[in-house]
């Protein structure tokens, strides 16, 4: 029951972190635009194996379906710990997960300006990151009250 609770919980902080995204960046010419890194990546991924990328709203939604999958997954590793220090585990992870955000897409040979545009971009970035790890953690741990 651990790993389905650890699951939910991992989906519920993925689904907060992508809306935080798309909802923002409308609204917002600083917002990261995870969306333009995570496409970036699909295209040169699909290249390296030779195969036609998707294109247009193909390719936001492979993007965007990526993005869930891959949080979702991640952000369930904090539940898969345990309940003890849970928000302290969420807000590890998240703050990990945001910071790798910004330094990593650079040396991976990708164009980080989605995240990185401004002081403000950045700190978004890390902080909607954080906000999917505490989801996370309040959502594993409510369920764990259950």
């Amino acid at each position: 029951m651990k790993v389905l609770k650890a699951i939910l919980a991992g989906f519920a902080g993925a689904a907060a972190l992508n809306i935080l995204h798309e909802t923002v960046r409308r609204f917002d010419a600083d917002a990261p635009r995870v969306d333009l890194l995570g496409e970036e990546a699909l295209i040169r991924s699909m290249n390296s194996l030779n195969l036609e990328a998707p294109t247009g709203d193909n390719l936001y939604a492979a993007t965007l379906a990526g993005d869930i999958i891959s949080n979702g997954i991640y952000y369930s590793a904090i539940g898969m710990a345990g309940s003890k220090n849970i928000y302290l585990k969420g807000a590890v992870a998240g703050l990990t997960a945001g910071l790798g955000a910004i330094k990593l897409p650079d040396p991976m040979g990708l164009d980080d300006k989605p995240v990185t545009k401004t002081d403000k971009t950045k700190v978004l970035t890390v902080a909607w990151y954080l906000i999917g790890g505490l989801v996370t953690a309040a959502v594993f741990d409510q369920l764990n009250k259950r």
